[in-house]
C-alpha cells in the first residue's frame, strides 16, 4: 500500500502555493513529474563533490564519475529487465525516437516499405517517420483503432503485410491513455513479418512494470523527467544486435576508437557509439536516484494506486453533465475531457485560478483531432502522489467554472 501523505513530504514542490495563494494541485504528470529530495540531492552531489567529465580523465575524480554512470546504466537495465550494454543514455524520448528513425530507418528502409503507426501517436513518434518516408520512399500507413481509440492485435493484423518493416507505437498513448498489449503485438509482428517493433514507453515506464525481454520489443524509449527524474536525460533501449547495426545520429568526442585524414572512422561498440559529447552527468546521477525512489515504493503499488485513484476520479467526473470525457475506460492515469461550450485553454485558465494545473491543447498528438471531433482537450494526468482530495478539488472547479473570464470575476 502507498502512504500518500508520507510520500508527499518527499517532494518540495508541495510546499509551494500558487500565485493566487492556493495549495498546488498538480495534475499534469503526463507532461512532467515532481522530483523528490533524493533526486535533487543526487544532482547536487555531482556539482558539489563529483564535478568531472566522464570517460576522459585519468584521475580519481573522473573515475568516480565513470563508475556512477556505469552504476546508473545497470540500474536502468534492471528496471526494464535489459542488459546493461543495451542501455543508451539520450536527452529523452524525442531524441531516442529520432535516433531510431534516422539511424535505423534511413539505413534499412527502401521505396515501398511500410511503416505502421496509429493516429494516437505523439509527435515524437510521427514526425521523424514522416522525414524517413520522404528520404527513403517508404510509405506510412496507420493501424486502425477501435471506436473508443484502442490499438488491438486484430486491428494490427488487418494491415500487416510482407512490406511492413517498422511498427512504431506507444505502449500507453498520451491523450487517450489506452494500454496496448505490446507482448502480443511483438509476437504477431515477429512471427508474420521481418519488421521491427519500436515501443514509445514515455507514458508507460513511469507507471507500470515494463519487461523488455518478456515484451520482446526491438527498441524502447522513455524519459527520466516523467518518472521523478531530471529533465534532459532519457533512454534508448535496443536489442544489442540492432544497436550494432544502427548508425549514429550524432558523432564527436567519445564515440569513436579512431579516425584518420582519409575519413575512415572506427566507432566504439554500443552503447558508447551513441553517446558522443559530454553526457548529462548530473541528470544521470538524478536518474539513478529516481529509479531507487520508484523501486522503494514498488511499481506494482504505483500501478494499483493509480488505477484506484482514476476509478474514483471517473466516478465523480462522469456525474457532471457539462463534461465530455473522451476516454472513460482507459487503463492509465490520463483522463481527457472538455467542458461543453468552453474552449479548453479558457477552462485551463479558470482551473489555474483555483490552483489546479492541467494541460490543454492538442498535446502533441495532432492526428487525433478528427477522431475526437475537437481541436483541443483538457488532459488530467495523475501520479502516485496525487490524492482523492485533489480529485475533489478538480470536481468542484469543473462543476462551478466554465470560462476563463470566471478566473477574473469570480
Amino acid at each position: 500500500m502507498i502512504d500518500v501523505s508520507k510520500i508527499r513530504k518527499d517532494f518540495p514542490m508541495f510546499n509551494n502555493k500558487t500565485q493566487q495563494g492556493h495549495t498546488l494541485c498538480y495534475l499534469d504528470n503526463a507532461a512532467t513529474t515532481f522530483k523528490p529530495y533524493s533526486v535533487i540531492e543526487a544532482c547536487n552531489e555531482y556539482y558539489l563533490n563529483d564535478n568531472a567529465n566522464a570517460h576522459r580523465g585519468d584521475y580519481d575524480l573522473a573515475y568516480k564519475v565513470d563508475k556512477k554512470v556505469d552504476e546508473v546504466r545497470q540500474k536502468v537495465a534492471n528496471f526494464i529487465n535489459a542488459e546493461k550494454i543495451e542501455i543508451v543514455f539520450t536527452s529523452g524520448t524525442s531524441m531516442s525516437m529520432n535516433m531510431i528513425a534516422f539511424g535505423y530507418g534511413i539505413k534499412f528502409l527502401n521505396k515501398g516499405d511500410e511503416i505502421l503507426l496509429t493516429e494516437a501517436e505523439h509527435a515524437s513518434n510521427v514526425l521523424p517517420w514522416f522525414k524517413v518516408a520522404e528520404m527513403t520512399g517508404a510509405v506510412i500507413k496507420y493501424i486502425p483503432l477501435t471506436d473508443e481509440g484502442r490499438l488491438t492485435v486484430e486491428n494490427l493484423k488487418s494491415v500487416l503485410t510482407e512490406k511492413t518493416k517498422v511498427v512504431s507505437v506507444a505502449q500507453v498513448t498520451n491523450v487517450l491513455g489506452f494500454l496496448s498489449d505490446m507482448k502480443a503485438i511483438c509476437k504477431l509482428v515477429h512471427e508474420t513479418t521481418d519488421a521491427i517493433v519500436i515501443c514509445d514507453g514515455a507514458q508507460s515506464v513511469p507507471h507500470i512494470k515494463v519487461d523488455v525481454k518478456d515484451m520482446d520489443c526491438d527498441f524502447l524509449s522513455f524519459s527520466a523527467h516523467k518518472m521523478c527524474g531530471p529533465t534532459g536525460i532519457g533512454v534508448l533501449y535496443g536489442k544489442y544486435s540492432l544497436l550494432q547495426k544502427t548508425d549514429v545520429l550524432m558523432s564527436g568526442g567519445g564515440d569513436n576508437a579512431r579516425f584518420d585524414m582519409c575519413g575512415n572512422v572506427a566507432y566504439l561498440q554500443p552503447p558508447a557509439k551513441f553517446e558522443a559529447g559530454t553526457m548529462n552527468l548530473e541528470g544521470i546521477y538524478g536518474f539513478g536516484a529516481a529509479i531507487d525512489y520508484l523501486n522503494s515504493i514498488g511499481m506494482e503499488n504505483i500501478e494499483s494506486y493509480e488505477k484506484e485513484l482514476r476509478k474514483y476520479a471517473i466516478s465523480k467526473l462522469k456525474t457532471l453533465q457539462n463534461l465530455i470525457i473522451y476516454n472513460e475506460n482507459a487503463d492509465s492515469g490520463i483522463i481527457t475531457l472538455n467542458v461543453k461550450g468552453v474552449f479548453p485553454q479558457d477552462e485551463a485558465s479558470y482551473l489555474n485560478s483555483k490552483g489546479i494545473c492541467v494541460r490543454s491543447g492538442e498535446h502533441c498528438a495532432k492526428l487525433l483531432k478528427d477522431r475526437l471531433g475537437a481541436g483541443g482537450t483538457i488532459r488530467v494526468s495523475i501520479y502516485f502522489y496525487n490524492t482523492k482530495e485533489e480529485i475533489d478539488q478538480l470536481y468542484e472547479a469543473l462543476k462551478n467554472g466554465g470560462d476563463f473570464l470566471d478566473a477574473y470575476f469570480n
